[in-house]
This record gives structure tokens, sequence and C-alpha cells, in this order.
């Protein structure tokens, strides 16, 4: 990840800004707010804003005037039984915006978490930088056979070289048609004097899915979780799980008591059907059951028996 001079200076006038506050603060969180934390090979994360914290939440579940108790162990266990019992609504009042920097195709999946204030770089109005993720080596894998939406066997070789010449130089090409299309240079030179260059809006249309763009991301703490359960989750696409696991490391530094009920009851927890919590008494008891018997498809049977280490019941 290269930053310019500019977001550089940037960057630090606003960590150097120091406002006197009679909000809540995380001082973790603050030792990393406005900093370009690097994911993939272009892009960041930056923390920008936030408000609340774990007291926060204390201070909503009771609706108290001040903040939680002074003994972080009852905070702790009341934001452990709201989490247990999936009471929502007070994590609901703590929340945070981030400046995110991520290819398009990322952006296209994480955009359908519908739970969030975006604002994005806007492409009609100014140019878009050239930059493009490539993947590293290691991450460049055959479709799954066993899975419509997700990676086989990594390719290697002559194949992975050729992939990765393919993608480098699709995006580069495209680009420098995108240059020629508005006239325009990057470095805002123009191309040929006596031409007229395509409108932004229109340009923009041809570029890879693996240019780079930029938006600001505000959402609640809730819904950060909710993201984040399913974004920083080993099925994930690798490339937005990279920007999930960063997330995850401004979230332990935010709020410390949540994030440790967060990775005890949604993360390493597991939830269980009807059908499933009968089978797993019937196999306490030391009863035989099997798929056949279970009411459940094959699916569900061997997620089960994942979940609770029952490999030797995996069909």
């Amino acid at each position: 990840m290269k930053l310019t001079k500019e977001q550089i200076n940037d960057i630090k006038d606003q960590q150097s800004q120091e406002n006197v506050t009679k909000r809540v603060t995380a001082p973790e969180l603050e030792k990393v707010l406005y900093e370009a934390m690097p994911a993939l090979d272009h892009g960041f994360i930056r923390v920008i804003d936030y408000m609340g914290d774990d007291s926060s939440i204390v201070q909503s579940a009771r609706v108290s005037y001040g903040k939680g108790t002074k003994q972080v162990s009852t905070d702790s266990g009341l934001i452990k039984y709201l989490m247990r019992h999936w009471h929502s609504t007070p994590f609901e009042m703590c929340e945070i915006k981030y400046h995110v920097k991520l290819p398009i195709f990322i952006a296209r999946q994480w955009i359908r978490h519908r739970t969030a204030n975006v604002n994005e770089y806007s492409a009609r109005y100014s140019i878009l930088d050239k930059e493009f993720y490539l993947p590293d080596v290691r991450n460049l894998a055959a479709q799954s056979i066993a899975n419509r939406q997700g990676r086989g066997d990594v390719i290697e070789g002559e194949q992975a070289k050729e992939v990765l010449e393919l993608l480098k130089n699709d995006a580069e090409r495209t680009y420098d048609n995108y240059e020629t299309m508005l006239n325009q240079k990057f470095d805002g030179s123009t191309i040929d004097e006596n031409k007229k260059g395509l409108a932004r809006e229109l340009a923009r249309m041809n570029l890879t899915l693996n240019t780079y763009t930029q938006w600001y991301w505000k959402t609640d703490l809730l819904n950060l979780m909710n993201f984040l359960r399913l974004r920083a989750d080993h099925h994930a696409q690798y490339e937005i799980r990279v920007y999930a696991d960063i997330m995850m490391d401004t979230l332990k530094r935010w709020v410390p008591i949540t994030y440790d009920a967060f990775m005890d009851y949604r993360v390493g927890g597991t939830e269980v059907s009807a059908k499933g919590k009968a089978i797993i008494q019937k196999l306490l008891k030391g009863e035989e059951i099997n798929l056949e018997q279970s009411g459940l498809s094959k699916r569900e049977w061997n997620e089960l028996m994942e979940a609770f280490k029952i490999t030797d019941k995996i069909v």
C-alpha cells in the first residue's frame, strides 16, 4: 500500500488534533485513529470516528444517567447476558465510521450488507486512481467443485503466471483507454488539445472490477458484528476477509468486553435447531442415532457433527 505525500500529511494533521471532550473514549482505539492500516496490495482501512464504548451499551441497557457500574465484572456479566440472549438494541447505541480503499468487486460484495451509511468516491466527479488489485500467487485458485461460490486447489506454475499477466494487462489496457476517452491523464495533463474528453460518468464504465475505489462506511456496533461474523469467517472470500480481520482488531480495541462476548457466543458458538438439540441429547445419553433416523439432510447432519467434533459420525 502506497500513500501519497498529501495523504500522509492529512493523516498526520488529523492525528495531531487535541480535542477536549466529555464523551467516553476508547484509549486503545484512539491509538490507531485515522491510521491507514494496509489491506491487500493497495488498499487500507482507517477508523475515522466512533461513538460510545462498552459502558454505553450497559448504560443503554439500564437506561441510566451515567456510565456503567464501577465494577468491570458486573458490566461484563450484563454484556454477556445481552449477547447470549440476543438482546440486540443496546449494541445499536455505539457507532463507528471507517474510510476504506478496496477493489470494486469487493465493494460490490460488501454493499450487500444493507445496514450502513455509505458514501463512495465519485468517478463522475474525479478520476479513479491508477491502481488495480492483483492477487498473490498463493491466492490464485481454481473454481471449487463442491462449492459454486468458492475456491478449490491453488493454480501454480505457468498457468498462474498467465493468469496474473492477463489480469494485469487487461487492467492496464482498459485504464489507458479510460484516460484516452477522458482525454486526460491521471496526473491531470491533457492528451490532445484538439479533442474533447468523454464525460467521466461514461468513460468509467469500461474499467475492470479490480480497480480500486474508496468509501466512508458508517455503521452501528450490532451491524458491524453481524458483518464480521460472516466476513471474518474462514468460508468468506479471502479478499473481503482481509478487511474483516483488520476490523476485528479495531472492534477489540474499541469495545473489548463486547469483543470477548462476541467471540464467545457468535464466532466461537454454534446455533442448533430443535432437531439438532434432540440428537445431541440422545448422543449424550449413549443412545444410537444415524442420519436416516435424524430427520436432517446430509448437509445439516454433517454440520452438526462437525460443530460438536463428532467426527466418527460424519457421512
